[in-house]
């Protein structure tokens, strides 16, 4: 697994982290059981302070999507891809509410919000696109 930052994206560094970890979880990149990259490995490929990928770990194990396994490391918890699934969509809903009351405010009729949406589902629809499967990170397994 490959974790990805963007610089300009205006989050904190570890919110970023959690993010992707997140997505990767919901996308079933990362299972349940499935060890992550140890503090130490993802600052050093992140090339970020270790602090920084600590915070973004600590709080993925207060929301229950890591557990830590004595003597292992941290793993994705059981539940987690039900709870990361169910945050990604909640996160959707409030983007797409968002846009869709600025495009009300704008006046556009409905018909051209759809087509709109339509065209940019095309756009990012696995269509010569992303490597990333939508989450930031990029799966080198395979």
């Amino acid at each position: 697994m490959l974790f990805q930052l963007n610089t300009t994206d205006g989050r904190p560094i570890y919110a970023q982290i959690a993010d992707q970890v997140k997505n990767a979880v919901a996308a079933g990149l990362l299972r349940p059981g499935e060890l992550i990259p140890s503090v130490r490995e993802l600052s050093k490929q992140l090339v970020v302070n270790p602090n920084t990928v600590a915070r973004a770990y600590r709080d993925l194990q207060g929301q229950t999507i890591l557990e830590s396994v004595r003597g292992t490391g941290l793993q994705v918890a059981a539940g987690a891809p039900l709870l990361c699934r169910d945050d990604r969509q909640a996160t959707v809903r409030r983007r797409l509410r968002e846009a869709l009351d600025e495009a009300r405010r704008s006046n556009l009729p409905r018909n051209e919000i759809e087509a709109i949406l339509h065209e940019e589902w095309g756009r990012g629809n696995g269509d010569g696109g992303s490597d990333t499967n939508g989450t930031g990170v990029v799966d080198e397994r395979g």
